[in-house]
């Protein structure tokens, strides 16, 4: 939005002041990451830029690092596993989720405050708090390290964020909607499914999106529970750089950066598609 044609010397001063302030934190937040991207293309293994790198040298940039990921059998595992995992807890966060903000989108439902509490702790309580005590817990129960400990782990990392995008879709959700269903003889279960279901898809999809970010990024959890056959991409990075420092790590992380700009995105356009289907927008 240009600046007013009535605003003062002060208030066009303060415009251009507040938007480069804005841009000076985000390039601030965002220039580790941009960095990572071209030193991933580093013909020398090397965590730095060469002189040839900055002197834009065609011979000091290779895919080298790329070639290494895609052909390591340690990658591909971890590869196979961070997928795996990633879809079955985004599947039962996405379930499980999208109940329980159906659940405290009811009004007779009592201690909602706590009950929202309870389910979105994992995003306020410490991830090693939290990995200690999943450790603790599922040993008990004999699932420490495999894949269905890994998996409900990320579950429950996951679900919160399931909650919080369903239970926001739901806010503006029409309940008149319900009662005419029913007013016409359709039972629960089929207006759910014709009728809630379609309009709350957004939410869900947006809160399961989150939860399989969630699961590709997660590490900490992972080094609780996860084997030696479970390890995650997260896992392998993080067992890279303490036992052999190599630019594979980079070309790593810029594939995971793109993967959540993408998601990132897909997020943003569903967001603006229930805006238009709700006629925010």
């Amino acid at each position: 939005m240009a600046v007013p044609s009535y605003a003062g010397p002060l208030e066009r001063t303060w415009y251009y002041t507040f938007r480069f302030l804005c841009a000076a934190i985000f390039i601030f937040l965002i220039a580790p990451i941009l960095v990572i991207v071209p030193l991933s293309f580093n013909a020398e293994p090397y965590f730095s830029f060469t002189q040839g790198m900055l002197t834009l040298d065609p011979d000091a940039y290779s895919l080298r690092w790329y070639e290494e990921f895609l052909t390591s059998d340690r990658w591909l595992e971890s590869i196979k596993n961070s997928v795996i995992i990633a879809f079955f807890s985004t599947i039962l966060s996405a379930a499980l989720g999208t109940l329980a903000a159906l659940g405290l989108n009811r009004s007779e439902l009592p201690f909602k405050g706590v009950i929202m509490g309870l389910l979105i702790s994992p995003m306020i309580v410490p991830l090693i708090i939290a990995a200690a005590g999943m450790f603790f817990f599922y040993s008990k129960l004999g699932i420490a390290q495999s894949y269905i400990g890994l998996i409900l782990a990320h579950t429950a990392l996951g679900t919160p964020f399931v909650v919080i995008t369903v239970t926001a879709t739901l806010s503006g959700f029409d309940h008149t909607l319900i009662k005419a269903g029913a007013s016409l003889g359709a039972t629960p279960t089929y207006t759910f499914f014709k009728v809630t279901m379609p309009l709350i898809m957004t939410g869900v999809i947006s809160g399961a999106l989150f939860a399989m970010m969630t699961s590709f990024d997660e590490v900490i959890v992972a080094i609780f529970i996860a084997g030696v056959e479970q390890r995650t991409i997260p896992l392998q990075m993080w067992s890279g750089i303490r036992e052999q420092i190599s630019p594979t790590i980079l070309a790593v992380a810029t594939i995971l950066i793109t993967f959540s700009i993408i998601m990132l995105s897909t997020v943003e356009i569903l967001r603006r598609r229930s805006d238009r289907i709700r006629g925010i927008s």
